[in-house]
């Protein structure tokens, strides 16, 4: 057994196939990849790693397990899927995901390949553990899938309480020790909230195969919009759910998500460094023999050597080093911006960037349009047992409404470029993307506390 302090959690035990995979170079490799990305521009102890976080994911799956009774070949499936499940993320964490998968169609939780060569896929062979398997569980397919990548799955639990900690931000805070005790199973019955009626609860979920793969549905553009994989719900097997009496337990990681979101993993000074990121990898790409699959294998650090030394990277490279970045030219509401931009697909989106270019009279280089996904709020899915009928959040509880109307007031399209140009572009960018003139953000506050009336 291995115990490991952690700043979250205290002392994490690691044992068993888990310890054994700890020290293979693809989980090793999570050290210099940043969990937040490029949000330690804008908090500067925000340096936490996918590997620590991996660590924190495998200690609530192992605690979730617990509870659930959950023993044997099972379980080690899911503990194995929990320190695994980051592996396939490429540097910078999700924000070269759009381009990633543009051109490989791969998402980072696409890991079956990487489960089943290398290190990792020998030690999951030597412990009879089926990579294909601990892949399906990885993607949140099957009944116990739900644990590792779902409406209530500990990665979430994990993320946001080790976010808020580095951070120094306290929105995040969860119980994460009540969340994994009152997990349950339960088999659906027919009938009640989208098919879920009134069910009886198990602490076993049972039946081989029952974490086997399931059909993948594909999504679309980037991450954030990916539809969801196939679960147990409406499948007529069990289904994760939080037991009798939890529903401010669920409202409590959807807050937690609603508050994090603005403060933290939309923060405008982030969303500029990571675009301005996303640009370097396009161009890296498009002007060397680096390939996309290449790309996604890279760490941190690798990525950063590569933007460097290429020239025609070495200008966003020096001002990502430097912290002169773009700075905002438009700062759009959601209602100000036309149905055509919302609906842009990155094709588009290239287009309107020369457009917006030209017309300010600037190097394309200088431009580059922000246009965030739809808002969506998954956790307002998680399903509460209340009066022993299974219910989704968004159904029980008033607080989902609120949050959406404040996810969507806080949604803005971006349009960056250097200090010097952002009149001109911001004036053209207006004129090409048909902004409304009463949707723009006249000012972002800087050096000031974040509070709640923001929510309001």
């Amino acid at each position: 057994m291995i115990t490991v302090k952690d700043t979250v959690h205290d002392h994490i035990e690691i044992d068993g196939v888990a310890a054994d995979l700890l020290d293979t170079p693809a989980v090793q490799r999570l050290r210099h990849v940043k969990q937040l990305g490029t949000v330690q521009l804008v908090y500067p102890s925000a340096n936490h790693t996918r590997f620590e976080h991996s660590l924190g994911v495998y200690h609530l799956a192992s605690r979730a397990l617990d509870h659930l009774g959950i023993e044997g070949a099972h379980a080690d499936r899911i503990e194995v899927a929990a320190i695994l499940h980051d592996v396939g993320h490429g540097p910078f964490s999700h924000n070269l995901e759009p381009l990633t998968h543009r051109r490989t169609g791969k998402y980072h939780d696409d890991v079956e390949e990487l489960l089943a060569t290398g290190a990792v896929g020998d030690v999951l062979r030597d412990h009879d553990l089926d990579p294909s398997r601990v892949a399906g569980l990885v993607a949140g397919e099957g009944t116990y899938g739900q644990l590792v990548s779902g409406e209530l799955d500990v990665d979430r639990m994990d993320y946001l309480v080790r976010d808020a900690y580095h951070t120094g931000v306290p929105y995040g805070t969860i119980d994460t020790e009540r969340f994994v005790r009152e997990l349950t199973f339960v088999a659906e019955t027919g009938g009640g909230d989208g098919g879920a009626g009134r069910a009886g609860a198990s602490r076993e979920a049972g039946g081989a195969g029952d974490d086997g793969r399931a059909d993948r549905r594909s999504g679309g553009g980037e991450p954030a919009s990916r539809s969801a994989p196939a679960t147990a719900a409406g499948s007529g097997s069990p289904e994760l759910v939080l037991d009798e009496g939890n529903v401010q337990t669920a409202e409590s990681l959807l807050l937690a998500r609603a508050l994090m979101n603005p403060v933290v993993y939309t923060h405008h000074v982030a969303r500029i460094s990571k675009a301005m990121l996303r640009r370097a990898a396009s161009d890296l790409l498009d002007a060397t023999a680096t390939t996309a699959a290449e790309l996604r294998r890279m760490d941190d650090h690798d990525f950063l050597a590569a933007i460097r030394t290429c020239p025609a990277t070495d200008e966003i490279s020096r001002r990502y080093d430097e912290r002169d970045l773009y700075k905002l030219a438009v700062w759009a509401e959601y209602g100000g911006v036309p149905d055509r931009v919302h609906e842009a697909d990155h094709a588009t989106e290239v287009a309107l960037e020369r457009e917006i270019a030209e017309e300010a009279g600037v190097d394309r280089d200088h431009v580059i349009l922000d246009v965030p996904p739809e808002p969506t709020m998954r956790e307002s899915t998680a399903r509460v047992t209340v009066n022993g009928e299974v219910r989704r959040l968004e159904r029980q509880s008033p607080l989902v409404s609120a949050l959406r109307t404040a996810q969507r007031n806080q949604w803005r399209l971006g349009v960056y470029a250097p200090a010097a140009a952002t009149d001109r572009v911001g004036r053209a960018a207006a004129d090409v993307l048909g902004l409304d003139p009463d949707g723009l953000v006249s000012e972002v506050r800087h050096a000031m506390p974040t509070t709640l009336d923001e929510f309001e």
